[in-house]
């Protein structure tokens, strides 16, 4: 087990970082999303800005 660890460890390390990088930004998502931040940057002047920009519905504590 120890040797296959050892034969493995740098795969695993790079592995761990991404990981962690993959749930630091879901974590930014979800965090921009209940506080009615919208998912792109277009300051309201895109297409779809009735969908990306509408209102925030009230949060319930």
């Amino acid at each position: 087990m120890l040797e296959w660890l050892a034969a493995n460890a740098a795969t695993i390390i790079i592995s761990l970082v991404l990981l962690a990088a993959v749930c630091l930004i879901v974590r930014k998502l979800v965090k921009d999303k209940r506080s009615g931040k919208g998912g792109c940057s277009c300051g309201g002047n895109c297409g779809s800005c009735g969908v990306c920009h509408s209102r925030p519905s009230p949060v319930k504590k």
